[in-house]
């Protein structure tokens, strides 16, 4: 069971509620959709599901619908109301927070060593920072698969040369295997947005793909992208000489979206001239 257009307006009429333009509310209104997404995302009974960002619940009833649990996080205190309504006496926690700000180990911590698959129609707003951020801090989430603006998953999958690679590409590439498994139109979303999503499924790896130091590696990656058209013996002045770059192998008059995951640690493996830093 999930929601219909009709009902979804229906919720949305009875409690007053405008889809907010700031929290990037664009509501899965075609059961279809969300039971495409819930059968991609693979769960079950026994498997453990976060969700973010559910609005009125529509996606949170087709993942219940499999069996598995779910817990999904929501910043609106309107929604929440809504949510506890929409999955009454289903296997589902409401957790009230901001997912850029919660405390992770708090939400999942209920769950001893289990691995969590996160799905979720993400924010717009959010999305490129909150996959980052959970490839960063949270590995107990070991699956995504996320529905998101079809240029944000473009730079979510893109490799060295794609005209979308960029930082978070690199730090997909790190963490784990990231691919486009479908498209999604405007046409299922209530209010209709301007722009096409796509699903991408991120699956964490055992360990990173490359042996380097994260804080060295992404400090380099970020000041590479900051001036992407730039030669890197260029965008890396001051956290690299052209002599080692030189000795990492890699060509200084390269730019940084030509540089493959291989390469950028290659340069992290580079001693740091004497007294240059940066944070990651």
């Amino acid at each position: 069971m999930t929601l219909t257009r009709t009902q979804v307006r229906d919720l949305l009429d009875r409690h007053g509620i405008h889809p907010k333009r700031s929290l990037g509310q664009n509501f899965v209104v075609e059961p279809n959709t969300v039971r495409r997404i819930a059968e991609l995302a693979g769960v079950g009974a026994g498997d453990r599901v976060v969700e973010i960002g559910p609005g009125v619940g529509s996606l949170t009833l087709a993942l219940a619908d499999t069996g598995a649990s779910v817990t999904a996080v929501e910043i609106d205190d309107v929604l929440v109301g809504v949510l506890a309504e929409t999955t009454a006496g289903r296997n589902v926690e409401v957790v009230h927070a901001d997912a850029m700000t919660v405390d992770w180990g708090a939400v999942l911590g209920g769950a001893g060593d289990a691995d969590w698959t996160l799905v979720a129609n993400l924010p717009y707003n959010v999305s490129v920072p909150l996959v980052c951020d959970l490839l960063d801090d949270v590995p107990a989430i070991t699956r995504m698969v996320v529905m998101v603006q079809k240029e944000v998953a473009e730079r979510l999958v893109a490799g060295p040369g794609d005209d979308a690679y960029g930082l978070p590409s690199v730090k997909v590439a790190y963490h784990a295997v990231g691919r486009m498994v479908g498209r999604v139109p405007p046409s299922v979303f209530l209010p209709r947005p301007n722009v096409d999503s796509a699903l991408v499924e991120v699956v964490r790896r055992p360990e990173p793909a490359v042996d380097a130091d994260p804080a060295r590696l992404f400090t380099l990656v970020r000041a590479g992208f900051g001036q992407r058209r730039k030669m890197v013996r260029r965008s890396l002045a001051g956290l690299l000489d052209e002599t080692a770059i030189v000795a990492a192998g890699v060509d200084p008059t390269e730019r940084a979206e030509r540089l493959g995951l291989a390469q950028w640690a290659a340069l992290a493996g580079v001693p740091a001239p004497t007294g240059s830093g940066g944070e990651s």
